[in-house]
């Protein structure tokens, strides 16, 4: 009886403990295999709901890490196979100051020189790419969002990062010889987790 006792308590104890969902992950589904991102909306708010928004909407689907650099970054999510640019949204506000940091593995926003010009292009680190990180809120300071992270599939994002590069379509250089397709980009039901 006591044992029972025991068990009761402990079932009730854990149905008392708050529960949150986990945060929002992505499956990124390229043609050398799949990358899971894991997403801090608790950080980047805008630049996950933004992103997210881009994956709901298909955006994704059929684009290619169209600027790939070994020891730096993979970069893709804004040309389609042959090498057009697609017709994004808005900008969003750039949020790098939010304490996540531009690391290995670790997934940011493109943008051009202005902070602010972010819209669906995003690169992988596969380096540690402090200079990218947030330093001041200046033209110079910004810096790159993050906003999540690899989770599994970095053997995949490395491979990419090693691939030979050229010119291709309306870039002089860094364009993989051999296409990278994202065929699609879609999200995972979300888990519950326990927290005390």
């Amino acid at each position: 009886m006591h044992r029972c006792q025991i068990l009761i308590f402990l079932l009730l104890i854990t149905l008392c403990l708050p529960v949150h969902a986990a945060e929002p992950r992505v499956e990124m589904k390229t043609n050398l295999g799949s990358i899971v991102l894991e997403l801090y909306p608790d950080k980047a708010p805008k630049t996950v709901e933004n992103f997210l928004q881009y994956v709901e909407d298909g955006f994704y689907k059929n684009t290619v890490f169209h600027r790939v650099i070994a020891g730096f970054m993979i970069q893709g999510g804004g040309f389609d196979t042959a090498l057009k640019q697609k017709p994004a949204r808005s900008p969003i506000q750039n949020e790098a100051d939010n304490g996540l940091k531009n690391e290995p593995g670790t997934i940011a926003m493109a943008r051009t020189s202005d902070p602010h010009s972010a819209s669906a292009q995003f690169f992988i680190n596969v380096a540690n790419n402090a200079f990218l990180n947030y330093k001041a809120p200046s033209q110079n300071g910004y810096g790159y969002a993050v906003f999540g992270k690899v989770v599994s599939g970095m053997e995949v994002v490395n491979k990419i990062a090693s691939l030979p590069t050229g010119s291709g379509g309306p870039f002089g250089g860094d364009v993989p010889k051999s296409s990278v397709v994202i065929e699609d980009v879609i999200k995972l039901p979300t888990l519950e987790k326990n927290t005390q």
